[in-house]
């Protein structure tokens, strides 16, 4: 075990950790298995996704320092499917065995007034912002950034949670109340409003050695502020395009990303692209690379991390995803009429309102090169 401490390859045969049991490990698990690799997978709630189709399960919470020191021992490099692993669980297990992205990678990634300073720093723009500490700073802020914003917290927020649209008669103590901001989320951040033409995302690959690879830029449409459907490719102009992959690139370069970032992005009517958030991992957005890729998103991830070559990251084929959420996932039957449409289910008992139970690619015309 731990063939990664004494190279960068990780060859077929190994064992890949992941940490967090949901669909997106559930993926990578499936990919990595197609590659000849084992999973184990690290989660804090037994029976999800992930885990039932992993070769091995360690059920602990992320702070039992035993569990993750026996944990690192069984496997060769480690991932993750969702960002906000608290930083010492990363750390601790990387004094045993390579965890990929990097810790140092996940806490600018969990934060959202790092990612946006992050990105300035190295000259990419986003939406105008504020760290906010409290309701009177968040007065303060909207009185700089003006109406309408956005408060939402520093960390943990997705999918439209922790979040609260501000207008001109918005008070900021109710708001910053509803928002749930406070020290355990680090405070909150105000974002001043974008009015977008359209809302993109690309997902940029890195291996150890520093080799990239990006999948096309996606657009990404949004039903009760979720995920609904992803349209690949965006429609947008090739310099649009462009400058957008350039993007990407330059922040998983600067992070140093080992693994996948996705990089979401607003495009404005004057063409302009601003970034909104990154995620360090497989993404939502990416889905449609599993039919409709030359190489997955969750291939492409096992890759990076185990020092493969990356795969080709071009589209076979036209692709629109639409996620299954809550009662959607009672039409999987329809789509198995259509020929045109994949249907991949993620094995959640539990129907809820917004929860993601699967999505549908419907594959269109194929690229002639």
């Amino acid at each position: 075990m731990n063939a990664g401490k004494t190279g960068s390859l990780i060859p077929p045969g190994s064992t890949i950790g992941i940490l967090g049991v949901g669909q997106l490990g559930r993926m990578t698990a499936l990919a990595a298995a197609n590659l000849g690799y084992q999973c184990h997978i690290f989660c804090q709630s037994a029976d999800e996704p992930a885990a039932q189709v992993a070769a091995q399960t360690t059920l602990a919470p992320f702070d039992d320092t035993a569990a993750l020191a026996s944990f690192a021992a069984r496997v060769d490099v480690t991932t993750l499917e969702f960002e906000n692993v608290p930083i010492a669980t990363l750390e601790h297990i990387a004094e045993q065995v390579p965890v990929f992205p990097a810790p140092s990678v996940q806490a600018v990634a969990q934060n959202r007034v790092r990612e946006k300073s992050f990105a300035n720093e190295l000259g990419i723009a986003t939406a105008p912002f504020r760290a906010v500490a409290d309701s009177d700073a968040l007065a303060r802020a909207i009185a700089e950034i003006g109406t309408p914003s956005v408060l939402k917290t520093v960390r943990f927020g997705y999918d439209g949670k922790g979040q609260v649209a501000i207008n001109a008669d918005t008070d900021p103590a109710e708001a910053w109340a509803a928002c749930g901001a406070g020290p355990q989320t680090d405070g909150g951040i105000l974002e001043g409003f974008v009015d977008f033409a359209c809302e993109i995302s690309l997902i940029v690959a890195r291996n150890a050695g520093g080799e990239t690879a990006a999948f096309i830029p996606v657009e990404n449409r949004h039903r009760n502020h979720i995920l609904d459907e992803t349209i690949a490719p965006a429609d947008i102009p090739d310099t649009t395009a462009q400058a957008a992959q350039d993007i990407a690139l330059r922040l998983c370069e600067g992070l140093e990303v080992v693994g996948l970032l996705a990089v979401e992005m607003f495009v404005t009517a004057d063409g302009d692209v601003l970034v909104n958030e990154v995620a360090p991992r497989p993404h939502n957005s990416g889905h449609w690379t599993i039919d409709a890729g030359r190489t997955s998103q969750f291939e492409q991830l096992v890759r990076a991390i185990c020092g493969l070559p990356l795969g080709d990251p071009t589209r076979r084929c036209d692709a629109v995803m639409k996620n299954l959420i809550g009662d959607d996932v009672d039409s999987w039957r329809t789509h198995l009429d259509d020929p045109a449409a994949r249907v991949h289910l993620y094995g959640k008992t539990e129907v809820r309102a917004g929860r993601k139970m699967g999505h549908i690619t419907h594959l269109g015309a194929p690229v002639t090169d």
